[in-house]
């Protein structure tokens, strides 16, 4: 069984908050590594480090640091296979469907940071006063504390690490305790490909004591984080006024009119309510159908799910995996038993499945009759459930999907262009879909929340997350 050291400075080292603490499979229940834990006096040691970086990396040019960045992503893509079975080991993802995907994913963030960093052009702005000249530039932010979640431990991090190596900035990161695993092997890329140490420091630990010290630390400027809402209101308040990055909850919704490709459409709806369980910040969490087309839709959802292979995620026949943990399975638990109270029904699954080493491999699940208030149709479910409600007409569609509290994807599956441009433009969500599950993404655009809603700041995305972790400067030059 392993032991995961913390990253510090560029050197490994044993963990001083007490005993290092197991990490367990959600796929075999077997305990898989030894995880040491970071106390204050470590966090302190990480952020002296990369303030001491952050001075290295500022002085290097873009084509430079860009270098650097294809050598992580050299060295992702050389351990791709190794780095993929511990995600599936400790996440439980299918390897071939799902875990190898996410790391090629994760590559190419990697290479479009360092691409895109050497493209990252600003302006000249003309001057009223004719004996000067005015021109911008961007420079790193500097000492950047990132958080980030268990269901895409490769490819979520990546899109801030990639993107923090090639803008300049240096880097204090607390991964979930779920996936120290899959981080460890990042940080040794980062080790590896001769990044000048203090670029990155790992540190594992208890979240509201490592997390929250990264966060609150005088020495962090800036913060990136990806999780849920309730998390990213108490890191917002911790940063007190830091810049931030935050990509937060969805409970995203999908609307499907009377005039849509139905086959099209459950099959998209099947990928994005099942695919990694639905442990997805963009999952489908709200299915909202026209009431003449809702028995053929549950019908094909049905179908969908059947054909599902639930089982091991090292099966190269598997397409299903466990969820996480034992919290995330007993949410999906509670969610079903609400609606069910409520007058839901449930018509196919909703229950853990029998025959597997842990309780966590759950049965993918549609369930109609979802109603207003009901905690399936309220929260983030965030497992492998799709859940169904009806409506009669457009306004009584976008006014139910825009009941969330959330804003971060929606989307729609119509043949009426028009329709099409007017739902687009009224759902109150950061990205929308056309004719597409709300779980499709493209890692080189914008993504991010609605604003007056709980989904976050700022956008990540290509360009645009370089753009989020650099500080814009004026500088005014006299001529005369």
């Amino acid at each position: 069984m392993r032991t995961l050291d913390l990253l510090i400075g560029g050197e490994w080292r044993p963990g001083a908050a007490g005993d290092p603490l197991a990490l367990t499979s959600p796929a075999t229940g077997d305990e898989v590594a030894m995880v040491h834990q970071a106390d204050s006096d470590q966090i302190d040691a990480a952020v002296e480090a990369a303030r001491s970086a952050h001075c290295s990396l500022a002085a290097m040019t873009a084509f430079e640091r860009a270098a650097l960045t294809h050598r992580v992503a050299d060295l992702l893509a050389e351990r791709a296979d190794e780095i993929a079975r511990d995600v599936s080991t400790e996440v439980g993802k299918p390897f071939r469907a799902e875990a190898l995907p996410e790391v090629a994913a994760a590559v190419e963030m990697f290479r479009d940071a360092a691409e895109g960093v050497k493209r990252l052009e600003t302006s000249v702005i003309p001057s009223a006063d004719p004996g000067k000249r005015v021109i911008t530039i961007r420079q790193p932010r500097g000492v950047y504390g990132i958080l980030t979640p268990w269901n895409f431990p490769v490819t979520i991090p990546s899109e801030y690490l990639g993107a923090g190596l090639a803008t300049g900035n240096a880097m204090v990161w607390k991964p979930s305790e779920l996936t120290p695993m899959s981080a460890e092997h990042i940080a040794r890329c980062f080790v590896d490909a001769g990044v000048p140490a203090g670029t990155l420091n790992l540190l594992f630990g208890d979240p509201a004591m490592v997390g929250g010290g990264i966060i609150s630390h005088p020495g962090v400027t800036a913060v990136g984080m990806t999780g849920s809402s309730r998390t990213g209101r108490i890191v917002a308040d911790a940063a007190a006024g830091k810049p931030l990055l935050l990509e937060l909850g969805g409970n995203c919704p999908v609307l499907v009119f009377d005039d849509a490709d139905l086959d099209s459409a459950v099959a998209k709806l099947g990928v994005g309510c099942f695919a990694n369980a639905g442990q997805i910040c963009d999952s489908v969490e709200r299915i909202l159908v026209h009431r003449s087309v809702h028995d053929r839709v549950v019908s094909g959802l049905v179908d969908q799910a059947k054909a599902l292979r639930l089982g091991s995620p090292f099966d190269d026949d598997t397409t299903l995996g466990p969820v996480i943990s034992e919290a995330v399975a007993s949410r999906v638990d509670a969610h079903l038993a609400d609606a069910t109270v409520r007058g839901a029904t449930i018509v196919h699954g909703g229950a853990r499945a029998n025959g597997h080493p842990t309780g966590l491999y759950y049965q993918p699940t549609v369930v109609e009759g979802i109603s207003d208030g009901m905690l399936i149709e309220t929260e983030e479910t965030f497992g492998p459930v799709a859940p169904v409600m009806v409506f009669d007409d457009e306004e009584e569609a976008v006014a139910a999907a825009n009941r969330s509290a959330t804003g971060l994807v929606g989307s729609l599956f119509t043949r009426d262009v028009g329709r099409a441009i007017r739902v687009a433009e009224a759902l109150q969500t950061g990205v929308v879909n056309v004719n597409e599950t709300t779980a499709y993404w493209q890692p080189h655009t914008p993504f991010g929340g609605y604003s007056g809603k709980q989904s976050g700041l700022g956008r990540l995305g290509g360009r645009w997350t370089l753009l989020e972790m650099t500080q814009l400067k004026t500088i005014n030059l006299d001529i005369t």
